[in-house]
């Protein structure tokens, strides 16, 4: 850990809130920038896309997307009154948990008319975030150790094809493992042409994509692995703090070496672009689509639950009921905000909750830094086009250690349960944790339910987390709940 830290908790002051030198603080800032910008960009292109959105205006919604990550990081990591901001090192994205019922939206009714509609919507789910996160965050005492231990654990394995598919490559698209044959597409070309074969007929890949895995990708991917390792065993103060940025850098240089790197974007982005709201008019109000994005707003609150109990462990600062409602308060505005600005729901970004555990540096001001330059990345176009050119392959080596530190912070505190004299906690976990993998395992699990309630089923997260609160319940019975502990849920709610 960095001696500044140590120098402030001796001082009185806890490490989540020293203001640390502002060279380290851009740094370490920029550190953080970097591990989550692919996913950062990734919904916007997503969505825009099944919008139909011309070119441009998918470029424009990057650019308002990469603003509004900065300043709901901010008012999450710095806080806004006493009423929103976890107050912890924290960075915001868009949560892929609104991807699948977004795009359904966007099927429906693209263009700027569904832009609308689905603003209109994630305006509406995010000011019903903002009034129920008071509710929410009195679940608090239901996740004790071996709940929230659990829950972290999953969120770590769940996030593990991310960075094993930044190494080798999505399993659908252009990186795919297989290909279609493209003599085989030739000739079913042909054979369309002259009315032999019906239009409806589609070709399976069966040719192995020489994209898919290729070597020159692992080895980049391994070099930033082994430049995080060495630098964090061997460097000591600043460096190792730093160590995932220098491993980025390592493979970013490799990369532009090999020619894995193209700046055509760079040249042709401009130097300013104003984020205007409400680009696309004025936002509709769809009760159906509203009632959709509420949905995915709660799993958004129950997810983000977990990843502040995970800093919480990571910076030894107890989460409060109070200061969870505060931070679940944010996610809610920082969906209303980024309605506003033509994006989308806003939740804490996981891989930068494993980059605190890797670097060890706690403090939020940290974060603040990095909203800062995701505004000026918004708002410079050909800052953020730089930044995208790096490949995801370099991100890859970098997303094994954050992805799985956060697996590893589950583990730590799952290592506090007592399993030798209750061997029930055994089957919360072994089952919580079974139950969670089922949509990554089988993502079609629920093809056959009613599609209003696929939002809540289709994150592992949430699944686990009831089924380890349930569980608990079962087998340990209901959270005990002492005097203090009553009188502080009266005194929050009569604040809220």
């Amino acid at each position: 850990m960095d001696a500044t830290m140590d120098e402030a908790g001796r001082a009185g002051v806890h490490p989540v809130d020293e203001m640390l030198p502002a060279p380290k603080l851009l740094t370490l800032g920029f550190q953080h920038v970097l591990v989550m910008y692919a996913g950062a960009i990734a919904v916007p292109l997503i969505v825009g896309r099944a919008l139909q959105l011309s070119p441009e205006e998918v470029a424009f919604l990057i650019s308002a997307d990469l603003f509004v990550c900065g300043i709901v990081s901010i008012i999450q990591s710095l806080g806004a009154t006493q009423y929103f901001g976890v107050r912890l090192p924290v960075m915001m994205g868009v949560t892929f948990a609104a991807v699948g019922p977004m795009v359904a939206i966007a099927q429906t009714t693209p263009g700027h008319e569904g832009a609308r509609a689905l603003f209109g919507a994630i305006i509406a789910a995010g000011i019903i975030g903002i009034l129920i996160a008071p509710l929410v965050s009195r679940m608090l005492r239901f996740f004790p150790p071996v709940v929230t231990g659990t829950l972290i654990l999953t969120i770590g394995i769940t996030l593990m094809p991310i960075g094993i598919n930044w190494i080798f490559g999505l399993q659908v698209g252009p990186t795919a493992p297989q290909i279609v044959d493209p003599a085989a597409a030739a000739w079913l070309e042909s054979a369309r042409a002259a009315g032999e074969v019906p239009a409806s007929v589609q070709l399976a890949p069966t040719v192995a994509n020489p994209a898919y895995a290729s070597g020159q990708n692992i080895v980049i991917a391994a070099l930033v692995l082994g430049t995080i390792l060495l630098v964090s065993r061997y460097a000591t103060g600043f460096l190792a703090n730093i160590a995932v940025l220098i491993g980025i850098m390592v493979g970013g240089v490799i990369a532009a070496l090999l020619g894995m790197m193209h700046f055509d974007k760079v040249a042709e982005a401009g130097w300013f672009a104003f984020i205007r709201p409400l680009q696309f008019g004025t936002p509709t109000f769809d009760p159906i689509m509203i009632a959709t994005m509420v949905l995915v707003m709660l799993v958004t609150l129950i997810e983000s639950t977990g990843m502040f109990l995970a800093l919480s462990d990571i910076c030894k600062k107890p989460l409060t009921q109070k200061s969870l409602a505060a931070g679940l308060r944010a996610d809610g505005l920082g969906t209303t905000i980024g309605g506003l600005f033509n994006t989308f729901p806003y939740t804490s970004f996981s891989q930068n909750v494993g980059l605190v555990g890797v670097t060890g540096i706690r403090s939020r001001f940290v974060c603040v830094a990095g909203g800062a330059i995701m505004i000026l990345l918004g708002l410079i176009p050909k800052m953020g086009a730089l930044v995208e050119s790096l490949p995801t392959t370099v991100l890859g080596g970098a997303g094994l250690v954050m992805f799985g530190m956060v697996a590893a912070t589950g583990v730590r505190i799952l290592s506090r349960v007592d399993f030798a004299g209750n061997r029930h906690n055994l089957f919360i976990v072994a089952i919580s944790v079974g139950v969670g993998m089922i949509p990554l395992i089988a993502p079609k699990f629920n093809q056959w339910m009613p599609h209003a309630i696929h939002p809540l089923i289709h994150s592992g997260i949430l699944l686990a987390a009831i089924s380890a609160v349930l569980l608990n319940w079962f087998y340990n019975g209901a959270p005990h709940v002492d005097e203090d502990a009553v009188r502080e849920a009266g005194h929050a709610s009569d604040a809220h």
